[in-house]
């Protein structure tokens, strides 16, 4: 897969999860891909002082992008 291809899948893996941070006043936007398996996002808005942020992070924003890319092995919130 190139990058290309795993970029986009990525976003499509947030552009579904994304409705759900905006009902909450939050966002989040792809910094990077890192080796092809780590993904850098940052979360915006609300989310970032949000208390259950790494709870979304792991169990929805992770598990999203999974779902679309299996060969990602983590995501990471970069401030």
């Amino acid at each position: 897969m190139t990058t290309q291809e795993l970029t986009t899948k990525v976003e499509a893996a947030l552009d579904e999860i994304r409705p759900f941070l905006q009902s909450d006043g939050g966002d989040i936007s792809l910094v990077s891909i890192d080796d092809g398996k780590i993904v850098k996002v940052q979360l915006e808005g609300a989310c970032v002082g949000c208390s259950v942020n790494q709870m979304t992070l792991k169990s929805g924003v992770e598990m999203t992008i999974k779902k679309h890319a299996p060969q990602i092995e983590e995501v990471i919130n970069v401030a």
